[in-house]
């Protein structure tokens, strides 16, 4: 299991050596500093601590700051993620990982806090079709009923009404890495990725793929 921390700038295309066209997000990955290390024996599990970008010192508190500072950062770092593993990582504390960790053609995980749309409605919301347009329906976009008052009495948990829609951690399985340029950290990756341009992703080895490939 491998993983990365990057900036979404937006999405563009590439061509391959027969012309065929691959639309892929463009994401300026790492470097990646490991800021803490966890092994079986000490924490339970495995798992890798990686710290990317910076960020104003007064912006971070003090326990934060020493945190990052004990892996040779001068700011804190802007974005933190916990990456499980397999087993205990070579890497140690004030490790650097960047794009070279993945190679072109290798398949991805990627992580991210979709667009906030704010308060929406049902047909928005859950894309129900709402009622008639003419002939006296009377609620256009309404849900209808919620619910009875004889049995059970109550609203039932989990009804699908009005309410705040996006701004929540989705993940995108399977997505093919095109290109890799070290040079200024950006991966390309095949696809569209969660979040507005400027969001922040996570990247990690596809999961499912593994799995599948393994049979």
């Amino acid at each position: 299991m491998k993983g990365i921390i990057g900036k979404k700038l937006g999405m563009t295309q590439l061509y391959d050596d027969k012309g065929i066209l691959t639309p892929v997000t463009i994401l300026q990955a790492g470097p990646c500093h490991v800021l803490q290390v966890k092994t079986k024996a000490k924490d339970g599990y495995s798992a890798l601590q990686i710290g990317y970008g910076i960020r104003k010192s007064r912006n971070a508190s003090k326990p934060f700051a020493a945190h990052c500072k004990k892996a040779g950062l001068e700011n804190p770092a802007e974005k933190i993620r916990e990456i499980r593993l397999e087993s205990d990582p070579e890497q140690k504390v004030g490790d650097i990982i960047g794009v070279d960790t993945f190679s072109p053609d290798e398949f991805v995980d990627a992580t991210g806090i979709t667009k906030g749309k704010g308060f929406q409605g049902v047909v928005r919301r859950y894309h129900f079709a709402g009622g008639m347009a003419s002939h006296g329906g009377g609620w256009h976009r309404r849900p209808g009923s919620i619910g009875c008052k004889e049995k059970p009495g109550n609203i039932i948990k989990g009804k699908k009404m009005p309410g705040h829609l996006g701004n929540v951690s989705r993940t995108v399985q399977n997505l093919q890495v095109m290109k890799i340029d070290t040079g200024d950290n950006v991966l390309f990756i095949k696809g569209a990725l969660p979040g507005p341009n400027g969001g922040i992703v996570l990247v990690r080895s596809a999961i499912k793929k593994k799995k599948t490939q393994s049979k």
